[in-house]
């Protein structure tokens, strides 16, 4: 995600557990039902026991393929590679990105990323400024997937204006924007000058890797 993240591969599949319960806690105390009072009619019928969606269900309405058109747009308007863009999202579509799960996720860790692209509020606020939606707000990205997706695009063109001309390091200019869309620019740059990364990032550009070929497919003409 932009930008760091740590310790997410041991901790992810608790955090599913308690992310599904609070999310089905939120969800019933934001319902009409829950506050409205009870009617009892000839038609009513006895309230359903909610039950906790599984990840699978909460994830399944979400591929990234389905953005194609928006990821193909938004890289040419930021000047980005579109198969860079699609790869990100397939490596941020690791968890469910349902807006009321991530909306109540974020109540617990208010610095919890949201949207598709897994964005920080001070990085889309960085990116967002002087840009056409300058006026919308970080929370806006958990409902609006193409906003994510362009403030992807340009947060990805601004950390590639940021590389320099030449670099000692052995990783090319995709793997090193996205090692600086997981890590942020400062980091990109300690790679660029042959820091070795460590074992997350190093794990986010192995799934890079696995991406790729599948992103460019989806992004092809």
């Amino acid at each position: 995600m932009a930008e760091a993240r740590t310790g997410r591969s041991w901790r992810w599949p608790t955090l599913v557990v308690f992310v599904l319960a609070l999310y089905v806690i939120v969800r019933a105390a934001n319902s009409p039902q829950a506050s409205a009072p009870p009617t009892r009619g000839p038609s009513a019928s006895a309230p359903a026991t909610p039950t906790a969606p599984s990840a699978s269900e909460t994830s399944s309405a979400y591929d990234p393929a389905d953005y194609a058109s928006q990821v193909r747009t938004r890289a040419r308007q930021a000047g980005v590679s579109a198969q860079l863009l699609m790869a990100i999202l397939y490596n941020e579509a690791y968890k469910p990105h349902d807006p009321a799960m991530e909306r109540a996720w974020q109540r617990y860790k208010p610095d919890a990323a949201f949207g598709i692209a897994n964005m920080h509020r001070a990085a889309f606020d960085e990116v967002k400024r002087g840009r056409d939606f300058a006026d919308r707000r970080w929370e806006d990205l958990a409902d609006d997937r193409d906003l994510a997706i362009e403030a992807e695009a340009w947060y990805l063109h601004d950390l590639a204006g940021q590389l320099p001309a030449h670099w000692s390091g052995p990783y090319n200019g995709n793997e090193l924007l996205a090692l600086g869309y997981n890590t942020g620019a400062g980091n990109m740059l300690a790679f660029a000058r042959g820091a070795t990364p460590g074992s997350q990032a190093r794990s986010y550009l192995d799934n890079l890797h696995a991406n790729w070929a599948k992103a460019g497919k989806v992004v092809a003409p």
